[in-house]
């Protein structure tokens, strides 16, 4: 039901674009479905105090209170404040922009609005993005997307709407990554790579930090995690920082929505030069950088001491990123990183003897080689690593994974992992470290499944090995081909049924040629 919802929205939304640039018009589309969530939210509370002051068995009952009495007490902000709620003043409020919404000044009104909801809520200053009175929509359109965001019904339950608001708002972010192609790899993760990632890492409880957030998907994806284990919201901790300022806002809005707690840094900036948490030490790193950056270095950043394993190269960021995120582990962390494959075995510019000295130091964990078409942005092979500060189980060895072969395409440029398959790579993983396992749901099997290398999929490889191989870490070159299934059919037969096979459909050929022949000839062309 929810998911022909989202379709029905998307479409609808995506007709009143008209002309108007997708990388534009994301942020008027979601930072209306925000409003409506936190104005709902807010009335959702206020319908609840109403009936508990008024309740002489409440515990808030308000004792001969007059209606005015009443409408006072109803505007304190404390009993917004106690249940997470962001108080929303009166002109902001969705109903007030609703009834304007075919005034030709609608687009003024919702940046005033949301002036108003920032003074209120200093947590959201210079969060949202105040842009629609210059909105280049066509007379009536904005009106129009704020009547489209009105029929979504998030309900009474500020638990449910939450739910419903946050799958809606991050089905938007994942179709305006689709509709922006290359530009929409910025800001979105695809969700069966971030599934992967969360799946492998475990991140039950703790600091969860992503140097380069995007939208927030990572963080998003680790509570979906902690609450399909059983945990709850709030168990983690939530670090992260952004460069690009209107993605930061779209983290801040799609975390706010869920009511996540969340430190994004005082700003937008950038996570090399710009460490808004250099102190921080955390229990996970999930992170996707962009690939192979080149314009990342700054003079200051010489000598830096995140440079444990060797001074990465001025030209490619790669090797930067994967040992910032190992310096902002915790001893007992671990990191899972999203890199384009060449970082597995370029020996250009210092690249080799920074990968030779992580291995030699045992910080590799694990390494899972991708499929191609993942991405929105970039058809650059990627693979993952998972990294950790001190291995605790199969010290001086590496699991490799090559998951190259498992995608399932989902429309003709792009491609997925089933969670069947993000289960197997996981359970993979946890069998390896001695961990349990678990199911496709979330439950945890009890079970500490014998590890067991799988010709063409997986392998562990000791140290020493790796070495031999110039500290390549390709999972291709050492979990070896796939086994083929014994076929007792002799090659004689088989091929003679091949070539059967082609003779019949050369005589198809030829036949269909003769016919087309035929009828062109009728038609006055000659040959």
């Amino acid at each position: 039901m929810l998911d022909d919802i989202k379709k029905t929205l998307w479409a609808t939304a995506d007709k009143l674009r008209a002309n108007m640039d997708a990388a534009e018009y994301k942020h008027l589309v979601l930072g209306l479905i925000f409003v409506k969530y936190i104005s709902d939210t807010f009335a959702a509370r206020r319908a609840e105090l109403t009936t508990r002051l008024t309740n002489p068995g409440d515990d808030y009952y308000f004792e001969n209170a007059s209606t005015d009495d009443l409408a006072a007490e109803l505007e304190d902000r404390d009993y917004y404040k106690e249940v997470n709620a962001f108080w929303v003043p009166e002109p902001a409020r969705w109903e007030a922009l609703r009834s304007a919404a075919k005034q030709p000044d609608i687009g003024k009104r919702i940046d005033e609005a949301l002036t108003l909801i920032e003074t209120e809520n200093p947590k959201l200053k210079g969060i949202l993005d105040k842009r629609y009175a210059r909105a280049q929509l066509p007379d009536g359109k904005l009106g129009e997307l704020v009547d489209l965001v009105s029929t979504i019904g998030f309900g009474d339950n500020p638990s449910t709407a939450r739910d419903v608001l946050g799958q809606v708002y991050e089905y938007f972010l994942g179709m305006f990554a689709s509709a922006e192609g290359k530009r929409g790899g910025q800001f979105y993760t695809p969700a069966s790579i971030v599934k992967t990632l969360v799946a492998v890492l475990s991140p039950h409880s703790g600091k969860v930090y992503d140097p380069c957030c995007g939208s927030g998907g990572m963080f998003v994806q680790s509570e979906k995690f902690i609450e399909a284990h059983g945990g709850k919201l709030g168990d983690v901790s939530i670090y992260g920082q952004e460069a690009n300022p209107t993605t930061w806002r779209l983290a801040a809005m799609n975390l706010a929505i869920r009511g996540i707690d969340f430190n994004l840094g005082r700003e937008p900036g950038d996570t090399f030069t710009h460490n808004q948490h250099a102190d921080l030490r955390a229990d996970f790193i999930l992170a996707n950088p962009p690939f192979n950056i080149s314009d990342w270095w700054h003079g200051s950043l010489t000598g830096d001491p995140r440079w444990v394993y060797g001074d990465p190269p001025q030209g490619n960021a790669n090797y930067a990123w994967l040992q910032h995120m190992l310096h902002h582990l915790k001893p007992t962390g671990r990191a899972g990183i999203v890199l384009a494959n060449g970082s597995m075995s370029s020996s250009q510019n210092n690249e080799g003897v920074i990968r030779a000295a992580m291995v030699d130091a045992d910080v590799v964990e694990v390494m899972v080689a991708l499929p191609g078409q993942l991405f929105f942005n970039t058809q650059i092979p990627a693979c993952l690593w998972f990294l950790v500060k001190q291995k605790t189980q199969r010290k001086g060895e590496v699991l490799f994974i090559d998951a190259r072969k498992l995608a399932t395409m989902i429309s003709r440029v792009q491609s997925e992992f089933t969670d069947e398959v993000i289960e197997r790579i996981a359970n993979t993983v946890a069998a390896w470290r001695g961990e349990d396992c678990h199911s496709g749901e979330g439950r945890n099997l009890g079970i500490p499944a014998p590890y067991a290398d799988i010709a063409g999929f997986c392998r562990s490889v000791k140290l020493p090995e790796i070495a031999q191989h110039g500290h390549v870490l390709t999972p291709g070159r050492y979990v070896g081909a796939e086994a083929v299934e014994d076929n007792d059919e002799d090659f004689a037969v088989k091929m003679q049924q091949l070539t059967e096979k082609l003779g019949e459909q050369m005589a198809k050929g030829a036949e269909l040629d003769q016919v087309i022949r035929q009828r062109l000839g009728g038609l006055g062309y000659e040959f």
